[in-house]
């Protein structure tokens, strides 16, 4: 050919065939390399239908890369032999130039997956560092965010704390009527989560010298040191003072000043008294026996002897349970520097034997909540056949006082509470239906004073006193029976 051949992406030498059937044959040496090939590679394209020389020695990849590119046909063509290409596709400008379709200096490098030198060192743009630099953000967010949830929830005792949340949820609804406020409910059940947890954060920060000392302690967040103690103070102070205030607003000053009182003797009394005396198991059943009368007082609005039901099996049912559990993590206890009850008790006869008498404390309390008007008859039945599973368990830790029957009688425990709560939340009578038949009672007494002739007594002042009933319906408990009056003069 007469013509110089150009082309952008590399020099090209055009060489002429010795032999005429292959004129039109291009032979190209570009020089530039690529991994896993020789330096130097040899294209031969042609015009004709015959190739006279072919020398594939990269991959086969890139073959088909540019074979597809330069014959524009959708699937690669490549299949060993480079085919015949039309000679539209070598375009020939006015500056003698050859453009194989690959455009551009680079264009070489950008159709074979290379990136160019000036790809590789060009900063990124501004909007990628941004996004690069939000993406960091958030994942250190997203990891701190877990990190501390992780700690605040060990710190709170979350599972401890959602018991003492169903306790007092329990309390909420036997003390409602037949309809149960479950707005108010919910509200009553989050102040009391956040000062159980607030309480339970409290306590860890107090015995953090003692939880290091115990195995099943010793990865709490204060002892391991993932949080610090002035960090947990804080935490447990804001959730005190916020679940009491949530209380106090959306259930009333009552409810609020049973959470405080609670948070109170558990944090600053009973806490400090685990490492003076053993009594601290007996002050710790009266926090557990606060949170159903909370839940009774939110909803009710006062404090009544029917509303003692719940908190007294609450509080007895603690002394077996925490006895159990004191005894077979006593060596555990003693490392840790706490006093409790049995490790005055080598023999365990004295743990077995208070464990026994609180278990058969608590079989009247059904049939208690039978007679009060608090539950059907068919509660008695079903409390007084739990608490005598119980008290099975305690009478098996009294006969073989080992660690095997301490533990027993400690699972025992956990299936008694939630049973009875159960029990008396199904079997349960709304208040207002026991605040009819107390009513009617006092209409009956009524009915029987007024068949008797007697004049209204004068006090001395001189004025007339008021009806008996008038003092029933304002006294503190509605469902005790009015009392009756007898004039001197009948």
């Amino acid at each position: 050919m007469g013509m110089s051949w150009v082309s952008r992406v590399c020099p090209i030498t055009p060489q002429k065939s010795d032999s005429p059937k292959t004129r039109s044959l291009i032979s190209a040496e570009p020089s530039f390399p690529f991994a896993g090939c020789s330096p130097r590679i040899r294209f031969c394209f042609s015009f004709s239908d015959h190739v006279e020389e072919r020398e594939p020695s990269f991959p086969t990849s890139l073959w088909r890369n540019l074979s597809s590119r330069l014959s524009g046909s959708a699937a690669p063509t490549f299949d060993g032999l480079l085919r015949p290409i039309p000679s539209t596709r070598l375009q020939s400008t006015a500056g003698d130039s050859l453009k194989l379709g690959l455009g551009g200096s680079d264009g070489w490098r950008s159709s074979l997956g290379f990136a160019s030198p000036a790809e590789i060192l060009r900063p990124p743009p501004p909007q990628a560092a941004l996004a690069a630099a939000a993406a960091s953000k958030a994942r250190e967010v997203a990891e701190a965010a877990r990190h501390y949830g992780q700690c605040y929830w060990e710190l709170s005792k979350a599972r401890l704390s959602m018991l003492v949340v169903a306790t007092s949820g329990a309390g909420y609804v036997l003390g409602s009527g037949a309809a149960i406020d479950f707005t108010g409910l919910c509200w009553t059940c989050a102040g009391t989560m956040m000062v159980a947890a607030s309480a339970n954060s409290l306590n860890q920060v107090f015995e953090v010298r003692n939880d290091a000392l115990m195995k099943r302690t010793r990865n709490r967040p204060l002892p391991s040191g993932r949080l610090s103690v002035s960090h947990a103070a804080i935490w447990a102070s804001s959730i005190g003072v916020a679940g009491t205030a949530l209380l106090a607003w959306k259930a009333n000053l009552l409810a609020a000043g049973l959470a405080a009182s609670n948070l109170t003797l558990y944090a600053f009394i009973y806490t400090p008294l685990k490492q003076i005396h053993p009594v601290n198991t007996w002050v710790g059943a009266i926090v557990g026996a606060i949170p159903p009368l909370l839940g009774w007082a939110a909803a009710a609005g006062e404090i009544s002897l029917n509303g003692m039901i719940l908190p007294a099996a609450l509080y007895f049912w603690q002394i077996p349970h925490f006895l159990a559990l004191a005894y077979f993590c006593r060596n555990d206890y003693a490392a840790g520097g706490f006093q409790m009850f049995s490790l005055a008790d080598a023999s365990g006869r004295r743990t077995a034997l208070a464990s026994l008498r609180n278990c058969l404390y608590l079989l009247p309390l059904g049939f208690l909540a039978y007679d009060w008007g608090m539950t059907s008859a068919w509660f008695p039945f079903e409390s007084s056949l739990l608490t005598l599973t119980m008290s099975a368990g305690a009478l098996l830790f009294l006969r073989d006082r080992t660690t095997t029957n301490a533990k027993r009688m400690f699972h025992a425990s956990l299936l008694y509470l939630p049973v009875f709560m159960s029990g008396m939340l199904l079997h349960r009578l709304p208040n207002d239906k026991r605040e009819e038949l107390n009513a009617t009672e006092v209409q009956l007494q009524e009915l029987d004073s007024s068949d008797r002739p007697s004049r209204p007594r004068k006090d001395l002042n001189g004025s007339r006193t008021r009806p008996p009933v008038a003092y029933a319906s304002v006294a503190p408990f509605p469902f005790l029976p009015a009392p009756l009056y007898v004039s001197p003069d009948a």
